[in-house]
């Protein structure tokens, strides 16, 4: 199933209202979120049958269709129920699911005030987003060329489809070099994120982790912390020098996708995943999957 491209593949995709065939969810080439990428989205995992924390990754979509200027034509309930129609349709028992919205091709040109919102969601199996053995040994990390912009240059607290050029950009550099992803700085010099996902160091059994005043403050990055905090680990927000990153000994990243993955080299930085990353790896697999009652 991993092979075979996404516009290819069999079941139902819920579409504006209702569950269509996979093969019939399609937009006009002159959509107004294809040209100028007026489009939200979220990505939730699936685990045995349950979307992890669906309501805050739903509440995030439409705060993110908010800031982009326009409103989705359904409440957050529905988009709720339409996510768990979607996973149910595909049989997905462990995957993802990726709820969107996005301006139409009503009108074509910067300005689409009259074009319409459309929704859709599909879900489909996906394993984990890195090698099970890579995601314990650490990952292998470059420094990206782009950085993450003001705040006062783009909306950096919407999940919006315009925000991830520069992420692709930056994948595909790494890649290319035989890396799994790139660390982005932020338009002053500081530690941001991953393309991706957030990143928490560890020195002296402390957690530092960037403040996200310029990027995302993940579901899963807050999901961590909060992890964190049981186990009695101290964590420091704050602002993050790449000079620093010598005197860290641990290194990990969250994300839905991510979930918690080890990171042993970041450019010419390197890092020996030991048992806090370990601890809260556990503690993150132990935390998603759907709780059994013994009532």
């Amino acid at each position: 199933m991993a092979d075979i491209p996404f516009d290819q593949r069999d079941g139902f995709i819920w579409f504006n209202g209702e569950l269509v065939p996979w093969a019939d969810a399609k937009v006009h080439v002159l959509t107004h979120g294809l040209h100028y990428a007026s489009c939200v989205f979220e990505g939730e995992r699936v685990y045995g049958g349950e979307i992890f924390k669906l309501r805050e990754h739903t509440e995030r979509l439409f705060y993110s269709a908010e800031t982009l200027g326009f409103e989705i034509p359904y409440t957050i309930a529905e988009i709720d129920e339409a996510c768990r129609k979607a996973v149910a349709a595909q049989n997905i028992v462990d995957g993802y699911v990726r709820p969107f919205a996005w301006r139409g091709s009503e009108m074509m040109g910067v300005s689409a005030q009259n074009n319409k919102i459309n929704v859709a969601v599909a879900s489909w199996e996906w394993p984990s987003y890195f090698d099970p053995e890579e995601r314990k040994k650490g990952i292998r990390v470059d420094m990206a060329e782009y950085r993450r912009p003001s705040p006062e240059t783009i909306p950096c607290h919407a999940k919006a489809a315009g925000l991830y050029m520069i992420c692709t950009l930056s994948k595909h550099a790494a890649e290319k070099k035989g890396y799994a992803d790139a660390l982005m700085l932020d338009y002053r010099g500081l530690v941001a994120e991953m393309t991706g996902a957030n990143v928490f160091f560890i020195k002296d059994d402390v957690l530092h982790t960037p403040t996200p005043d310029c990027f995302l403050d993940g579901i899963t990055r807050r999901t961590v912390m909060d992890l964190a905090r049981k186990r009695g680990y101290e964590i420091v927000e704050r602002q993050i020098k790449p000079g620093e990153l010598t005197d860290f000994s641990e290194c990990f990243i969250t994300g839905s996708a991510a979930e918690v993955t080890a990171v042993s080299e970041i450019g010419p930085y390197k890092f020996r995943p030991s048992d806090i990353t370990f601890n809260l790896m556990a503690d993150y697999t132990a935390e998603v999957q759907p709780k059994v009652s013994t009532a």
